[in-house]
């Protein structure tokens, strides 16, 4: 196959992986997240002679820096936002009450947020993107060994902010002792 098609195929097969992929790193900023894949897709493009046989992690690789462009590009705009004075919109800040407010498990969320950026990639690439440790290294750029070690270092730092942050765990539940009135066999009724 010439590169041209290794390419067409890798977009067919992988544009609503990278889609998904970019979605959730951008939550709250739909209208970004075509730009984002787009720009994924236009680097594949033009460096279509280096896809790998298995691309997606590659891919998810060239999203990750895509992403961060578009991360820079956000904090420009909120700096300007802020400096233009609309400071609840500069920052991101969108006030809902009611249920919908915290969402089921939002302490989990929390937890992830106090990560690094670094962690929380990680444990997204192998949770949301269900990549293997071989896979998660071609996505971060590195061997194998480093990426287990990076995997097992953020799912640690994640355990110690859950447990920080998460609701007390229940007591365990403990059968209520048998007393005498327990043991008592129960009299039986005589018909007569």
């Amino acid at each position: 196959m010439s590169d041209d098609e290794i390419f067409a195929a890798a977009y067919r097969e992988h544009y609503w992986a990278v889609t998904r992929y970019v979605a959730r790193r951008l939550a709250g900023h739909a209208g970004e997240v075509e730009e984002v894949v787009a720009e994924v897709f236009t680097v594949a493009w033009r460096r279509r002679a280096e896809l790998p046989r298995a691309p997606l992690p590659w891919l998810y690789g060239v999203a990750r820096n895509c992403l961060a462009n578009a991360v820079r590009g956000q904090g420009r705009r909120r700096r300007l936002l802020a400096r233009l004075g609309n400071d609840d919109a500069a920052h991101g800040r969108y006030v809902t009450s009611g249920p919908e407010a915290e969402p089921p498990g939002g302490w989990v969320h929390e937890a992830l947020a106090r990560l690094s950026a670094k962690d929380q990639e990680v444990l997204r690439l192998t949770a949301w993107e269900e990549l293997g440790v071989d896979e998660l290294a071609v996505a971060l750029g590195c061997g194998s060994r480093a990426a287990s070690m990076r995997l097992h270092r953020a799912r640690a730092r994640l355990r110690t902010e859950i447990a920080r942050l998460g609701p007390a765990p229940a007591a365990p539940h403990r059968p209520r002792p048998a007393t005498a009135v327990d043991a008592t066999p129960a009299k039986e009724h005589g018909h007569g």
